[in-house]
């Protein structure tokens, strides 16, 4: 990746970082109180026109779409370093099966043959009576 897209992701990065934590503290949530109440207190001098209807849904529309790719963004940040965590914690685990680590990358028939594998084992170790059964990390082949 060129040093210039570097930094247009690094631009990118910090503003949609900057306004998901402006637009999820309380001041941005009291702001969007004050326009509305703004708005509607106009109502009168403006005879509750379509103009003045159209002015607020044009705002709240356009607000709305902006806030969809900065949702979006963060959670997919957000996503990537968790996954990139229980990587890390399923790597490090002694006795941990490593074919974990790239679960997300899977077809979802190869995540329902790890599914049931696991959902077996869970069954076994309810139904068992064997305290020492249902402790361990028993290794998870599933079928291919």
């Amino acid at each position: 990746m060129s040093r210039k897209a570097m930094s247009r992701n690094s631009t990118f990065t910090r503003l949609t970082k900057a306004a998901a934590r402006f637009t999820g503290r309380p001041l941005c949530f009291a702001l969007a109180v004050g326009i509305v109440l703004l708005w509607v207190a106009s109502g009168p001098l403006f005879k509750f026109s379509d103009t003045w209807q159209l002015v607020i849904n044009t705002g709240t529309t356009i607000i709305t779409f902006l806030m969809v790719f900065l949702i979006q963004s963060t959670q997919n940040r957000d996503t990537e370093a968790m996954q990139i965590k229980l990587d890390e914690l399923i790597r490090a685990t002694q006795g941990a099966n490593n074919r974990l680590l790239d679960l997300e990358e899977l077809e979802e028939k190869e995540l329902e043959a790890f599914r049931d594998s696991y959902e077996a084992m869970a069954e076994k170790a309810r139904l068992s009576n064997d305290d020492e059964e249902c402790i361990g990390t028993p290794l998870i082949n599933p079928p291919k």
